[in-house]
């Protein structure tokens, strides 16, 4: 197994967690040197807020263990390529490496609709590489969502017969 894979396995790791709390299965992973500063999945239901995707938790919680917002020297591994918004947060937080599993071909910005962590006329650019473990990635997020949709199905069909 290469260091990038084990990392995204870490990452898979967090997105499980969060499919375990009815989160959206996205999992974040943030290295330096070679060491893990912080992992989180997404928290946006127990959170109520939609800005609390995996990516922007792990950014917080390595910011505060460095004590410091510019994380420069830092990697992210993320199971799922970042929206806009992360997107925007990997540039503002200076990160040098983005390494992603699935490609999200209706919000991705780094690579599917847009890719802007690389884009030259922001103050900073990312390296970024998709597709590692994409096909683990993927499976966990069509898996979540199939349950979903079978449980809210079930919901419906339950309700019918009341």
């Amino acid at each position: 197994m290469t260091e990038k894979e084990r990392f995204m396995k870490m990452a898979i790791s967090a997105a499980k967690r969060a499919a375990k709390a009815d989160e959206v299965p996205v999992g974040a992973v943030i290295v330096k040197d070679g060491k893990v500063v912080a992992s989180a999945g997404n928290r946006k239901e127990r959170e109520n807020c939609a800005v609390f995707h995996a990516e922007i938790v792990a950014i917080r919680k390595a910011c505060k263990k460095l004590g410091n917002w510019y994380l420069d020297g830092c990697e992210m591994y993320v199971t799922l390529e970042p929206c806009p918004m992360c997107a925007g947060a990997l540039i503002n937080s200076r990160l040098d490496k983005l390494y992603f599993g699935a490609y999200d071909p209706k919000a991705g910005c780094c690579g599917s609709l847009e890719n802007l962590v690389a884009d030259g006329r922001f103050n900073h650019t990312l390296e970024v590489e998709g597709g590692i473990l994409k096909e683990e990635c993927a499976a966990l997020l069509s898996g979540y969502f199939k349950n979903k949709r079978a449980q809210n199905k079930a919901a419906k069909e339950g309700k019918k017969g009341v």
